[in-house]
């Protein structure tokens, strides 16, 4: 059963940063493909900035709990090439949070992120990445095939779904 949930994930995972689906007026503002990142843009469900926590908060914050409502800000350490279906923030201890988009609603842009501040609102909760998802993000981040089929164990991290993003 497990196996079952776990490819089915993968194959939506997939399928998702596959797909040309363009945000919609209601869900972002200007297209992730259209709009440089070069000044404050939410992408997804709009939200008030409030009760915003840094990212080196939210480990603890979600220790001992299956998942926590959360507002974060963060610096970007990568992202998506391919769509903008994901990006990795800053944690504390250097390691770095994977963030998804509820529904594949909305991307971001898929250049000149690194280093950019954001602030996001979701859900964050701990999960056991598959090998093939950790594969398909490398391979999303442009990475070289050595470090690529380097990933040969699952590995359980902090994963973050967005409603919505600003990205400043």
């Amino acid at each position: 059963m497990k196996k079952i949930g776990m490819l089915l994930f993968v194959t939506s995972i997939i399928v998702a940063c596959n797909q040309t689906k363009q945000p919609t007026a209601e869900h972002s503002t200007p297209s992730a493909n259209e709009a440089p990142a070069d000044t404050a843009k939410t992408y997804g469900a709009a939200f008030a900035e409030e009760n915003v926590i840094a990212a080196s908060e939210l480990t603890s914050l979600a220790s001992g709990k299956d998942s926590v409502q959360a507002t974060v800000s963060a610096e970007v350490v990568e992202s998506c090439q391919s769509k903008g279906c994901w990006m990795d923030v800053r944690l504390a201890d250097n390691s770095t949070m994977k963030v998804t988009f509820r529904d594949y609603g909305f991307f971001l842009p898929i250049k000149d992120l690194k280093g950019k501040n954001v602030v996001f609102t979701g859900t964050a909760k701990r999960e056991v990445v598959s090998v093939d998802d950790q594969r398909h993000y490398a391979k999303d981040a442009g990475k070289p095939e050595s470090e690529i089929n380097a990933i040969t164990q699952p590995k359980e991290e902090l994963r973050f779904v967005a409603d919505g993003v600003i990205i400043k």
